[in-house]
């Protein structure tokens, strides 16, 4: 017994795991974005009708608010995507135009013609409506798709599809298959099971995750990784691990890093225990709660916050 627990803490412990160097990678949560009062939030929330008092006038899932991200030091943005009408893809959050925009309806039921004519900043208030600061600030700047990959050919993004319509998964397939093999490699698609699974069989080569594919990879690996032992659907994929639940898994951080990185996985920490919405490390009270030597990847909703920190 004593031998075994010893192969336990060597096997899972920091000892022997390579030094790593380097400061943290950082993921922008929807570029630079106006925050929110997350509490109580339900899937039909506005959250543009209860943000904070803006700090600044960028507008999440813009190409201005993804350069600010890219400008500050941020390493990946994670950005979201909606199909319309005429076959093409809209990058927007909601389902629906009404919170955000002076659109109406479904946003899927429009043309990207249509969409690119609407205010994205329209919705936005702290006050309960009685101001609105963003309004006009977000005259036609949804972007397409396109646009974003032709603006930022060399920069990483993380392709959030918002349904769990097979369907959509295989025309996001179809729309980067075109894309050069190098832009492909810096990309990787998040959203439900079957979107992120129909488009994983027609484009293999790019990361992917899921709530299916993460417990594929995890569940084998709190009974088996002890030993070393990493499942195959581990490989080629990202895996988002709760800030509260990471002490769970096998050598965390080092040596579960490492394990996964040779596999080709990327690890993103995120806050919380995972049922809050898109908790992140935003503050720099957050941070200090990372290990001092923590280098890995950080998910953030304040990259205007976090990425500071790191150029100093």
């Amino acid at each position: 017994m004593l031998l075994f627990v010893a192969f336990l803490s060597i096997n899972n412990g920091p000892l022997f795991v390579k030094q790593r160097t380097g400061r943290p990678f950082l993921l922008a949560h929807r570029g630079v974005a106006q925050t929110f009062d997350t509490h109580g939030l339900q899937n039909d929330t506005c959250t543009a009708e209860r943000i904070y008092p803006p700090e600044h006038s960028f507008i999440e899932n813009t190409i201005p608010s993804m350069q600010e991200a890219f400008r500050l030091g941020a390493d990946m943005v994670e950005f979201d995507v909606q199909p319309t009408r005429d076959g093409k893809f809209a990058v927007f959050h909601d389902w629906t135009l009404d919170c955000r925009t002076n659109g109406k309806g479904v946003t899927r039921e429009h043309t990207l013609a249509e969409l690119k004519q609407l205010d994205v900043g329209y919705g936005y208030t702290a006050d309960g409506g009685k101001t609105y600061p963003l309004r006009g600030k977000g005259l036609h700047m949804m972007p397409s798709l396109d646009e974003v990959l032709q603006t930022f050919p060399d920069k990483a993004f993380l392709i959030h599809v918002k349904s769990n319509d097979p369907e959509e998964g295989r025309q996001l397939a179809q729309a980067l298959s075109r894309l050069p093999a190098a832009q492909q490699r810096l990309l990787t698609v998040y959203g439900g099971d079957l979107p992120v699974a129909s488009f994983h069989e027609q484009l293999p080569g790019i990361r992917v995750m899921s709530k299916e594919t993460m417990k594929s990879c995890l569940i084998p690996y709190l009974v088996l990784g002890w030993s070393g032992y990493v499942p195959p659907a581990c490989q080629n994929t990202e895996l988002h691990i709760p800030e509260a639940l990471a002490h769970w898994f096998w050598g965390w951080p080092g040596r579960f890093l490492e394990r996964m990185e040779s596999n080709n996985t990327r690890v993103i920490i995120v806050g919380g225990d995972g049922s809050e919405f898109s908790s992140g490390f935003d503050t720099p009270d957050d941070m200090k709660r990372l290990p001092s030597d923590y280098n890995g990847w950080i998910w953030t909703n304040r990259i205007d916050k976090i990425a500071p920190l790191y150029k100093k």
